[in-house]
């Protein structure tokens, strides 16, 4: 079984909600076990930002999946809450963003999958999260924690439960 740590984010309806049923979706369909969950944070909008406040999460998961059949998996999942990738606008609204962070410790870097996650230690949104649940765990030649101190956390906000 691998490790895995995904973010979550959306800003498209009841996100929290969706969090919820999305992870549970997450865990059913790529016969995974859940090792841990981040707090929800609320994140200024990152890109594009005219546009709602999102939500941010991470969690951690145990699967046997490869990281291109778990990609996939995940696609069909966000495509199930909403979210239509070929329409959208880059860093826009959305109802459901996961992304797959890393997968063990190993680097991919295909078409359609680059790990660890090409923008990971650039986003505070993922990091705050991510540094909860995994502050040090090295993904590549950093861990979260040692990322994370290199960044403002202002307008992140976490949510009570």
């Amino acid at each position: 079984m691998s490790s895995v740590l995904i973010a979550l984010g959306g800003n498209v309806g009841d996100v929290r909600a969706t969090f919820k049923s999305a992870i549970s979706h997450i865990c059913g369909a790529t016969q995974a076990s859940l090792v841990a969950r981040s707090s929800d944070y609320r994140t200024p909008p990152w890109g594009e930002e005219d546009q709602p406040p999102f939500i941010n999460a991470c969690i951690e998961i145990r699967t046997s999946l490869d990281p291109l059949a778990l990609l996939a998996t995940l696609h069909r999942i966000e495509k199930r809450f909403g979210r239509d990738r070929a329409n959208e606008r880059r860093w826009g609204p959305r109802t459901l963003d996961l992304d797959i962070l890393a997968y063990d410790n190993g680097t991919i870097s295909t078409p359609e999958l680059t790990l660890p996650h090409p923008r990971l230690f650039e986003r505070a949104f993922v990091l705050v999260p991510l540094a909860e649940i995994a502050p040090d765990r090295k993904i590549g030649e950093r861990t979260p924690r040692e990322a994370l101190a290199q960044h403002s956390t202002e307008g992140i906000e976490r949510l009570s439960d």
